[in-house]
């Protein structure tokens, strides 16, 4: 069984107040869920917000970088560094996070659900 991560479950409840908060292990790293959406990335101890066309440009215009899966390649992820005040500053975390739940939402696809299947008529 794997250990947990101390700062896995400090970020599970300091995001808390956004609803529940629930995780999975992803290579290597986690994936943070709020309300079944998933929102963040935790790598190497790092955390990393969702972005999209909506919030990119708050995360460039201060200079924080894209999550990088392969550092020796120049691909990139729609997640950015978390800016620092999320942890100091309640509405901060708020607003921060908040958006990256929101693109979350964003671009999460409808799931598809099966069609009953057409019976034939008996006889």
């Amino acid at each position: 069984m794997r250990a947990r991560n101390a700062y896995l479950e400090f970020l599970l409840e300091q995001f808390s107040p956004l609803g529940e908060i629930t995780s999975k292990s992803m290579f290597g790293g986690y994936c943070l869920y709020c309300e079944g959406t998933v929102f963040a990335l935790l790598a190497d101890n790092a955390l990393f917000l969702k972005a999209d066309d909506e919030n990119r440009q708050r995360f460039v215009d201060r200079g924080l970088k894209a999550f990088r899966p392969f550092p020796d390649k120049d691909v990139s992820m729609s997640y950015f560094e978390a800016p620092p005040e999320i942890f100091e500053d309640s509405d901060a975390m708020r607003d921060w996070v908040g958006e990256s739940v929101a693109a979350g939402k964003r671009s999460a696809k409808p799931r598809r659900t099966r069609s009953p299947r057409a019976r034939k008529p008996k006889g």
